[in-house]
């Protein structure tokens, strides 16, 4: 009998939301393949929500582990990014390293949101890379934050002074950037929170992105002489049918049978998301009116506490030809070929589900990163159509254009074929391996 061979140990750290949690579980499989024993850390409220019993593959490969958040959250359901961040800060770094000295670790994979764990790699002397979630083109924007104080785009507290251009193609401004959301103490806290995650990566070697190689060729935007070595290793999708999203929140499996009697290209599929407020509830209102006066079929991911927007009677007027479900998995639903319209809040998982699936979409940026994201691919891509509004007439325009343009159909598949085929994938491949082979390489030197 051959002897047992041992399998290094990689501690996985998303940042705790679903759009981060999810990518890095796909990573973990990835990981996997490479010869290493994944193990996931996640907040207590986490690791109580994500059910991996409901997917043995994912439990046979991948090790859950929880740590306290000392948050008081009780069932997943996403809190306010401040929240997060003070619980991040305060304490999960001590069982963090805790569970890194116990597990006799050889690599920390660490979503940069999430920077207080590469102190703990650090301090325990683990090789620690880097993990950004999205679009290459928004960790640029980030990266380039002194350049951009240096040349007066934005103040030594990120704001804004001037709207000016700041990139081609698509056009990109200082009213762009990731950190501007919700009043200016606000923007203020968040700029300070990527300043500080900046200063922290600058100690990573690598930094693994979720989105495709040619994107790299695509974003001339460049970073400072600190920034880590980029490996585009995405985008990161569902390696199978038979691998789910793992889910923070209870889905809706009734809305799957119900779009299995409707017919091909004919329903409009509503989510904006999972962590930031939807669209407020006066575009809630707007939107039912307008998905209502449209009369084509919907289903529309809405959780329950934004139910109160909807219109007196929606819900009892649309029964014969709308849904509305608190979450759904969207994997399933994209995957449906009923589904002819997808309005978006241009999240690059969503972005990215859209394109493996042909979806045509309609696109309302909400916060963050999804300006960017839009911008790509609107004015790039030409793959979607953005709403200028929820009025009846902008969105039933709107509809119309997605689903009548068959040039989009065209450049959905072009795009697709460049993002996710085996030739496409094949690049993303050779970089992980490359990546894996130069950290084995270190890690030999090291021990010399």
């Amino acid at each position: 009998m051959k002897p047992c061979t041992r399998r290094p140990k990689a501690i996985l750290v998303p940042y705790p939301a679903q759009g981060h949690v999810t990518p890095m579980l796909k990573l973990a499989l990835i990981l996997h393949s490479q010869s290493f024993d994944p193990v996931l850390v996640t907040p207590e409220f986490i690791h109580r929500s994500i059910s991996p019993m409901d997917d043995q593959t994912m439990v046979e490969v991948i090790t859950y582990v929880p740590i306290p958040d000392n948050s008081g959250a009780g069932d997943g359901a996403p809190r306010d990014f401040f929240l997060v961040e003070k619980a991040m800060e305060d304490g999960m770094a001590v069982h963090l390293e805790r569970h890194v000295r116990e597990l006799d670790v050889a690599l920390m994979v660490v979503d940069l949101l999430a920077s207080f764990a590469i102190g703990v790699g650090n301090r325990c002397g683990v090789p620690t890379v880097g993990f950004w979630p999205a679009m290459l083109t928004t960790y640029k924007l980030v990266a380039a934050i002194l350049e951009l104080v240096q040349a007066g785009y934005i103040s030594d507290s990120g704001i804004p002074q001037k709207e000016s251009e700041i990139h081609q193609n698509p056009s990109l401004t200082t009213q762009d950037l990731p950190w501007l959301i919700g009043p200016v103490n606000a923007q203020n806290a968040r700029f300070k929170f990527w300043t500080r995650t900046l200063h922290r990566s600058a100690s990573l070697r690598w930094l693994l992105v979720n989105s495709f190689p040619e994107e790299e060729d695509e974003t001339p935007i460049q970073c400072s002489r600190d920034c880590p070595t980029i490996i585009p290793i995405g985008p990161l999708t569902s390696p199978s049918p038979l691998t789910k999203n793992p889910s923070f929140w209870e889905e809706d499996a009734t809305c799957l049978t119900w779009l299995k009697n409707q017919e091909r290209n004919s329903v409009i599929y509503v989510s904006f998301g999972s962590w930031v407020s939807p669209i407020g509830r006066d575009k809630v209102a707007s939107l039912a009116l307008s998905l209502e006066s449209t009369r084509r079929h919907f289903l529309w991911v809405l959780g329950p506490s934004w139910h109160d927007g909807l219109p007196n009677g929606f819900l009892e007027r649309v029964r014969s030809w709308g849904r509305v479900v608190p979450w759904a998995s969207q994997v399933e639903v994209l995957r449906d070929g009923v589904v002819g319209c997808f309005v978006t809040h241009c999240g690059w998982n969503s972005t990215v589900e859209a394109v493996q699936f042909g979806r045509r979409m309609l696109c309302w940026p909400v916060a963050g990163d999804r300006f960017v994201n839009c911008k790509y691919i609107v004015e790039v891509w030409r793959v979607r159509v953005r709403l200028g509004g929820f009025g009846e007439r902008e969105v039933e325009d709107g509809v119309r254009l997605v689903v009548e343009d068959g040039k989009m159909g065209v450049r959905l598949a072009e795009l697709k074929e460049r993002m996710m085929t085996a030739k496409a994938s094949s690049r993303a491949v050779a970089n992980m391996a490359g990546f894996v082979k130069d950290l084995k390489r270190m890690t030999e030197d090291d021990s010399l």
